[in-house]
């Protein structure tokens, strides 16, 4: 096979190297087409559009493969803490057990909040939605850590990464319980990582302990949201870090990118579709039907992959999760006993099975955080805390690979010139 690949253009005819990647994914480079040709490429959402080289994450969705720095999901999720994920993939490499507990106390040292912070959360209104209060807390931290981050400097990159690592699931868990009305729990440096994000967010008396059973269950969503390659929030980190905006910022982009339904939203989604289910009776046969009905308006929310095309990895690890937190923890709630009831239909009709519809990690997800008791408009809130060690990760690797700033073009179909 050839190296390059022709493009005629009339009685001209130009070539264009092909790029392999680490897994033999072909790609043209194309960025010199328009200085060489005239042309630009029209390719709506970036479907098939290669924004940059990357080390992070591969995912291969025909197979159904996802890895972070070449470690399979499987064995991440079902061997390593969260917090061991996380350095994984900001710095390269697994942590030793020196690594580990050094990035483990300098979080604790960092898992403060300004007091003045404090007063921004407590001047919004108890009906603001729990992504507008994290996007507009993060957005706030760059007032209180108003320095650019020198991305160059291992030492300066090093303390970003752990300031906000320590800083969000405080504001996470803050921002938990003022929905609830609760006041909020403060970091407690005799826990791990994961220990203390659950103590903030549900410790009610002095006497509180970590249960084993949800911890393992949210380091395993932690993890499974860690990083998806090049998605709407990602892109969007990197595209608003390539214009030199500092990483809170950027990251801050991210976040209000990961808010819409058919991002982040989606396990929220899936959640109220079962909660209308059960309104209207509860009879989840019927809502099959009307999935595979085109002319029907309803949509079965938490089925298929955008991207994938067989079986999502993360849910075949998280569905052993989400029926070991319902069995363990006797939750008993009819909107989940519908979610198992379509569960196990889907998985048994032809029509799902030969469309390989199967139930995504969102699906999943949603039924988990139900069932350890998280409002749903708090679910993409969660999704974001997984998400900040790989935002951190691209933010940093576009910023060393000294990525130009974003800028698609356009083709345009408007009026020509008009007179005046």
């Amino acid at each position: 096979m050839s190296d390059k690949v022709k493009i005629s253009l009339g009685k001209e005819s130009h070539e264009f190297p092909l790029i392999k990647g680490s897994e033999n994914e072909l790609g043209i480079d194309i960025k010199d087409l328009r200085s060489r040709t005239g042309l630009i490429t029209y390719d709506p959402g970036y479907k098939n559009t290669g924004s940059c080289i990357s080390d992070i994450t591969f995912l291969d969705g025909e197979k159904g493969i996802l890895r972070y720095r070449g470690y399979s999901i499987d064995d991440l999720a079902n061997n390593l803490t969260f917090l061991e994920v996380a350095y994984l993939l900001i710095w390269g490499e697994l942590p030793n057990q020196k690594e580990l507990s050094n990035i483990s106390n300098e979080i604790k040292k960092a898992s403060s909040i300004d007091k003045d912070l404090e007063q921004i959360l407590k001047s919004f209104p108890s009906k603001a939605h729990p992504m507008g209060i994290l996007c507009s807390l993060t957005s706030a931290l760059i007032s209180f850590n108003p320095s650019s981050v020198d991305v160059s400097s291992n030492e300066k990159m090093f303390r970003a990464s752990i300031e906000l690592m320590a800083k969000f699931p405080i504001l996470v868990s803050w921002v938990h319980r003022k929905i609830n009305g609760l006041s909020m729990n403060k970091s407690d440096s005799k826990f791990s990582y994961t220990e203390n994000l659950a103590q903030m967010m549900f410790k009610s008396s002095d006497d509180y302990k970590p249960n084993p059973i949800i911890i393992d269950a949210l380091d395993k969503l932690l993890i499974l949201h860690a990083d998806h390659e090049q998605n709407c929030s990602t892109s969007t980190v990197r595209i608003v870090g390539s214009s030199h905006a500092g990483m809170y910022a950027s990251i801050s982009a991210g976040i209000s990118a990961l808010w819409g339904p058919l991002h982040g939203g989606a396990n929220q989604a899936v959640i109220e579709m079962l909660e209308k289910i059960k309104a209207d009776g509860g009879n989840t046969k019927r809502y099959l039907e009307k999935a595979k009905d085109k002319n029907d308006p309803f949509r079965l929310m938490g089925f298929g992959h955008r991207v994938y095309k067989n079986f999502d990895p993360r849910a075949k690890i998280i569905k052993k999760t989400a029926d070991q937190v319902l069995t363990k923890l006797g939750i008993s709630d009819p909107v989940l006993d519908i979610a198992k009831a379509l569960e196990e239909e889907a998985l048994n009709d032809d029509y799902f099975i030969k469309r390989k519809l199967y139930p995504n990690v969102d699906f999943y997800s949603g039924i988990i955080y139900r069932a350890l008791g998280i409002p749903t408009e708090m679910f993409t809130v969660m999704f974001a805390l997984g998400r900040v060690p790989g935002w951190i990760a691209q933010w940093k690797e576009m910023r060393l690979n000294k990525e130009p700033i974003g800028r698609p073009r356009q083709i345009y179909k408007g009026h020509n010139l008009r007179s005046f």
